[in-house]
């Protein structure tokens, strides 16, 4: 065979001579045999030139380190001789990394030139190259370089277009939500006649998605079926995201529909989305019925999952279940490990609640467990702060955001705002408007609401006008939020001629009054003594068919009878329930708070019913400050509290948060030797749970050991749980021994929560033995206790204890269809007829 050095690559094939047969031919046969030149044209391909190499670089100093990928890339040594030797002989030829130059690339401003440095690299010559180089750009996130860049490279002689090259760059505007750059890129790349394939309608359909515009995604799905692409699962995904972004929950369930028609199972991420989507448009008790049926599949919840889940029942005002879900994401061998977005979620649930010490605890868990607080994290400590009017400790909090490198957003800046507002210095407030506005960030609607409402709720009523003015003057337009402010603030400030004159001015810029801004109109004029004008308002918001709620209705009862109008007041009572309006809670705490001052008034001492029913309504309306100064006024009056006044007390403590004043109250009943009862012994076993204070629970262990046949089965599952929390499941199955021996009549819910913290534990062995516990009391285990344990078979037993559980298994499932199949044929046998019964 002979080599030689050319440019261009040739095979030729030459025949023996005819007079020269094969050795082992057959005499009188002609044969031939193919001899092959072949002639190398360059030399081997290096396939080494684009592996990725990572590297490490640790800074014990500071506490840091850094992991970086370097790709080579062809150098000099593999360019054909003919560039290679133009590069040689010219010294501003620099033979560089693919790494290096995207360095030096990045290292640039936005207004420097990139092809200073694309032209004086060697391996601009090899066409290989180019697609690397674009890909290490976009990852960087840079849109004007990797623009630059890519503008550079299609002037290049050797420059061939690429479907993959558009992509990343469609992929990169779609990550910076710049709709129209990669509309246009899509265009290009047919010009280019490069055909799009499926990764580039998925980043059109992102894009699309990401700045809510589900319909031009819809219409992008219709374009790839029309141009025969199959979708794929991210494909479906990206879509059920647009949908859901926009809050548009019944097309996402739409779209997941079709996907499972069309043979594309949904997965982890598609069932994420749709929970998203629930979200998204406030369909929060969907989210939770999904999540219900998302159990019962193969596929395992995330701590993406949990967080949404989380998100929903603090929405819906489950904060008990939500602190259940964090604790148990907190766990010893918990699956999903919490994130930065689950603390987050929970100080936004303190915050709500008002509980600023809780709320200061979980960001110094954030902190102890080594993950960096961002923005919202931040924002989220300053609400809580901004809510109960700490503008000193809000402010300090502004400050550390700041030392810490963050920027504040306009959440930051409102949240400082309303801080000053609730504090009564409504002057301070627009100091910080005025500052957000020098840092370049706009204030949105709801900054100058919360303007409006400082200067509103310290009587400055001009003011509060004057900023609404200012308000439309900066293109802000006011709300019906902005209006209701005002009028609330016309009640506090006495002026009954600006009452006439906002309504005025909301009817002139044609903002159309809702239930609430009504309800703050009728309740600012019933507060001045304008009876006749709060029922000709009222009148008014029936007539504009505009529905009002159980407040309009305790306003105008409350407002009547202050008026002596009682005959009104029936009236307007037979008008709520002719609507099947309900009371709400804050009416009927109200009434309750009325009634109970009446009885004080007219000299009749209240009972320990009449406290405890107060109690009871203070727990309802989870205001557990009350709840407590009533306790403590019915001990002042000599009145001794009783089980069921303890047990009130203890619920809306459980409700607050506020675990360690029931254990508290528990102490003062044992010093009172007043008797624990089953719904004390429920509310003292949820404090420890949230605790988790294993000493209190072993003392309320022993206290029930003689009285465990009278205790309900929901008390002692609720102990079960508490134990099993603390990862004390010996002691678990022990107390569950006890239950058995005591006959109390376990139920499916007793062996889930076994079977739970079992799992948790990482016992199988016991696990199995409850399950075959299950099927010798005839109650059957659901599907997902067998998908718990194979799932726990498959990824954290091992291969040998793995085989064990799902033989075990196996043959359980298989007994069990069995004796169903027997019971079904003994059922359909038929009864013969001609059986004689002698009596």
């Amino acid at each position: 065979m002979a080599t030689l050095q050319h440019p261009l690559c040739f095979k030729f094939k030459l025949r023996n001579p005819p007079d020269k047969p094969e050795s082992n031919s057959k005499p009188g046969e002609r044969t031939t045999r193919s001899r092959t030149l072949v002639i190398h044209c360059k030399k081997a391909k290096n396939e080494e030139a684009f592996k990725e190499e990572r590297r490490a670089h640790v800074d014990y100093d500071n506490g840091t380190h850094h992991v970086s990928v370097r790709v080579s890339g062809l150098r000099k040594s593999d360019l054909s001789k003919r560039n290679r030797m133009r590069v040689e002989t010219d010294r501003f030829q620099k033979d560089w990394t693919i790494s290096q130059v995207v360095e030096k690339i990045m290292a640039l401003n936005r207004h420097d030139d990139v092809e200073v440095v694309l032209n004086r690299w060697a391996g601009r010559f090899a066409r290989k190259n180019f697609p690397i180089l674009i890909r290490e750009i976009t990852q960087k996130g840079s849109v004007e370089h990797s623009i630059l860049a890519f503008s550079w490279m299609k002037n290049q002689k050797n420059y061939c277009a690429r479907t993959d090259i558009y992509n990343m760059m469609i992929r990169l505007h779609s990550r910076h939500n710049q709709v129209d750059q990669a509309r246009g890129l899509f265009f290009e790349m047919q010009k280019w006649r490069c055909k799009p394939d499926v990764e580039t309608y998925n980043a059109l359909i992102n894009v699309h998605g990401r700045n809510g515009q589900w319909r031009w995604a819809m219409n992008i799905m219709e374009d790839m079926l029309r141009a025969a692409i199959p979708p794929s699962r991210s494909t479906y995904n990206n879509l059920i995201h647009a949908c859901g972004c926009a809050g548009n929950w019944k097309e996402a369930l739409k779209v997941c529909k079709s996907m499972t028609e069309n043979g594309v199972g949904p997965d982890l991420v598609t069932h994420n989305i749709v929970l998203s989507a629930y979200k998204n448009g406030a369909e929060y008790s969907r989210a939770l019925s999904y999540f219900e049926l998302m159990k019962g599949t193969r596929i395992r919840p995330d701590t993406t999952t949990l967080n949404i889940v989380m998100h929903c029942q603090i929405k819906l005002g489950h904060y008990e279940k939500a602190l259940e879900f964090f604790n148990s994401m907190r766990g010893k061998r918990a699956e999903c490990l919490p994130d930065i977005v689950t603390f987050t979620t929970i100080m936004h649930m303190y915050s709500v609640l008002g509980q600023v010490e809780n709320c200061k605890a979980v960001f110094s868990t954030i902190l102890a467990e080594g993950l960096k607080p961002n923005v919202v994290s931040y924002n989220a400590l300053l609400g809580a702060h901004a809510s109960c009017g700490m503008c000193t400790e809000a402010y300090s909090i502004f400050k550390e955001m700041v030392q810490k490198g963050l920027r504040p957003d306009v959440v930051s800046y409102t949240s400082l705002l309303n801080a000053y507002g609730r504090s009564q210095q409504p002057e301070k407030a627009r100091e910080i408007l005025e500052m957000m506005k020098q840092n370049n960030c706009r204030p949105n609607l709801v900054s100058y609401n919360a303007l409006i409402d400082a200067y509103g709720s310290n009587g400055h009523l001009a003011e509060a006008v004057k900023v609404l003015h200012e308000m439309e003057n900066s293109g802000v337009q006011p709300n019906v939020v902005s209006i209701s402010t005002l009028l609330a603030a016309c009640a506090r400030s006495g002026d009954r001629v600006r009452i006439e004159s906002i309504l005025a001015a909301a009817e002139s810029r044609h903002i159309a009054l809702n239930t609430i801004a009504y309800n703050s109109a009728i309740g600012s004029y019933m507060s001045l003594g304008e009876y006749e004008k709060a029922i000709t308002l009222y009148r008014l918001m029936r007539k504009k068919r505009v529905k009002p709620d159980s407040v309009t209705f305790n306003v105008l009862i409350s407002g009547s009878c202050k008026m002596s109008k009682f005959s009104d007041a029936l009236d307007f009572v037979d008008e709520m329930m002719h609507l099947k309006i309900p009371l709400s809670q804050e009416g009927q705490l109200a009434g309750a708070e009325s009634m109970f001052s009446m009885m004080k008034t007219a000299g009749f001492l209240p009972d320990v019913v009449a406290y405890t029913a107060m109690l009871h309504a203070y727990s309802v309306a989870d205001n557990w400050e009350n709840a407590f100064k009533i306790f403590q006024e019915m001990e002042l009056d000599g009145v001794q509290p009783d089980s069921v006044a303890f047990s009130t007390l203890m619920r809306a403590f459980n409700r607050g948060c506020q675990p360690e004043k029931v254990l508290l109250a528990a102490e003062f009943m044992k010093d009172k030797n007043i008797p624990f009862t089953d719904a004390v012994l429920f509310e003292v076993i949820s404090a420890c749970s949230m605790l988790r204070d294993w000493r209190i629970i072993t003392e309320v262990i022993k206290m029930m050991e003689s009285s465990l046949a009278v205790v309900s089965v929901g008390t002692l599952n609720q102990l079960l749980q508490c134990v099993g929390k603390c990862g004390k499941v010996e002691t678990m199955i022990k107390l569950f021994y006890k239950m058995v021996s005591f006959n109390v009549e376990v139920n499916l819910s007793t062996y889930s929560i076994l079977l739970d913290n079992l799992l948790a534990a990482g016992n199988w062995r016991k696990y199995v033995e409850v399950l075959h516990w299950m099927e010798d009391e005839g109650i059957p285990p659901s599907m997902k206790m067998y998908h718990d344990i194979l799932f726990f078979a498959q990824k954290s037993a091992g291969a040998e204890y793995g085989a064990a559980i799902r033989e075990s298994i196996e043959s359980m499932k298989w007994k069990r269809d069995n004796k169903i199949s027997l019971n079904r044929t003994h059922e359909s046998r038929p009864v013969p007829t001609n059986v004689v019964t002698v009596g």
